[in-house]
């Protein structure tokens, strides 16, 4: 499944004998030459609430893991929907358990509604931001958190910034213990930003929902821009609020095939 180009292998494990995915297994799933191919595996399970619907956890591309993936909600939501039965209903709305906890998601037609909860800012701001040297060069960074980390820079031309070589050097920068996810982010309108995303764990991506929402509100707190937030990124747009609050992402998701993987070396 991916949403906006940002792709997953999507393992059921809500029945029968749990499965054992280890972070080397996941490396090999996640390979684009010798496995599937994706940029995390999201890993479904039965909640620990059992008046929840599912348990999201997820395994980046490198096999190792993330608290939650905004993109990767919708997906799961889409897959309960169409491919878990609930008493011969179809549902709208899920509640779904991750390591950042529990999110609730709304179909809007074709379109998922995500109430992503509270985010929370660094100290910088309330400071105008906070300062990083990375090769000499220094960069102007906001701390956002949607569940996993986050550090946010503004930049005037975006297609100018070399995000293969800057993006693992903030990601795993002393200033973030746990590594970050890397946005840059230039603003189009009132309404609307432009992100790239350098993804904690997977690399450069063509979307990330929590990302888009980090990068959304971090405008909204430095007043670059007003609600709502149309977030423009490589693999497509999506629309993000937030009012004070807590954080709603809309944006689609998609199914593009199934299979087995097969796990046994071959010559």
């Amino acid at each position: 499944m991916h949403g906006l180009g940002n792709d997953f292998i999507v393992i059921d494990d809500l029945s029968g004998t749990p499965k054992i995915i280890s972070p080397e297994l996941a490396k090999k799933m996640c390979d684009r030459r010798f496995g599937i191919g994706a940029d995390q595996i999201l890993w479904l399970k039965k909640p620990l609430d059992t008046h929840l619907d599912a348990r999201m956890e997820i395994l980046n591309a490198d096999g190792s893991s993330a608290e939650m993936c905004g993109n990767g909600i919708r997906a799961v939501a889409i897959y309960l929907r169409d491919h878990v039965q609930n008493a011969g209903t179809r549902k709208t709305d899920y509640a779904i358990e991750t390591l950042a906890g529990v999110i609730r998601v709304l179909f809007r037609g074709d379109d998922v509604e995500v109430d992503m909860g509270s985010p929370r800012l660094g100290k910088g701001c309330e400071q105008g931001g906070e300062l990083i040297e990375i090769e000499g060069q220094m960069f102007r960074f906001f701390e956002v958190s949607m569940g996993n980390p986050h550090a946010v820079i503004f930049i005037e031309d975006l297609d100018a910034v070399p995000l293969e070589k800057i993006g693992p050097l903030i990601e795993c920068h002393p200033r973030f213990p746990g590594k970050t996810n890397v946005e840059f982010v230039q603003v189009v309108d009132a309404h609307t930003i432009r992100v790239r995303v350098w993804e904690r764990g997977a690399g450069i991506t063509l979307a990330c929902g929590t990302g888009a929402c980090a990068a959304a509100v971090a405008a909204l707190q430095v007043g670059q821009v007003k609600n709502p937030v149309l977030v423009q990124l490589p693999g497509g747009t999506l629309r993000i609020s937030w009012s004070g609050a807590t954080v709603t992402m809309t944006g689609p998701a998609t199914e593009v095939f199934s299979g087995v993987y097969l796990s046994t070396t071959r010559s």
